[in-house]
């Protein structure tokens, strides 16, 4: 009997400890708990890139592609949020950019949640802008900053957009639904 009141005591614990210590993390190998969640993604660990996944978002003067970061680490790690975006021209001049973060003409917005990469997999968003000459900027380059923070890629863009705006959805682990 003390066996069992032992046995349920622990059970009762290691339940309130899981609670209390965090929730379940999604991951691209399944979900992990509290004691084997990854870490928050340290600068460098993540590497970012526009795809051609997606070469139709073209239309009514608005033109997309969908942005990629890949853990380049050893270890699973998570971040959220939505990409930080710089145009720059010709020499890597600094263009003003406006981004805006919600839907884009092309996809729906996932919202703000945490992804977690495996060593070796990548996350998308999608972005957008337009051209249709209107205070248009002859852009160069894309900085695309995976977390916001200062660390980030320089990537070839040349586009033509409008005024430097962008609009952009949140990182998903899957690609965001057109």
């Amino acid at each position: 009997m003390s066996l069992s009141r032992t046995a349920i005591a622990t059970t009762a614990v290691l339940s309130l400890v899981g609670l209390a210590g965090g929730s379940a993390v999604a991951s691209a190998g399944g979900s992990q708990t509290a004691a084997g969640a990854a870490e928050a993604c340290q600068p460098g660990a993540l590497r970012a890139a526009t795809s051609d996944i997606d070469e139709h978002q073209v239309g009514m003067n608005h033109e997309g592609t969908y942005l990629k970061v890949t853990n380049v680490g050893d270890s699973a790690c998570t971040f959220s949020g939505y990409p930080g975006l710089a145009l720059e021209g010709a020499g890597h001049t600094a263009i003003t950019t406006e981004t805006t973060r919600g839907d884009t003409y092309f996809v729906q917005d996932p919202g703000e949640h945490e992804v977690t990469l495996q060593a070796g997999d990548s996350a998308y968003a999608d972005l957008a802008w337009t051209h249709t000459g209107e205070d248009a900027v002859d852009a160069r380059y894309l900085q695309i900053s995976p977390t916001g923070s200062n660390s980030h890629s320089t990537v070839p863009f040349e586009k033509v957009v409008d005024g430097g705006a962008l609009t952009v959805t949140a990182w998903s682990d899957t690609l965001p639904a057109s």
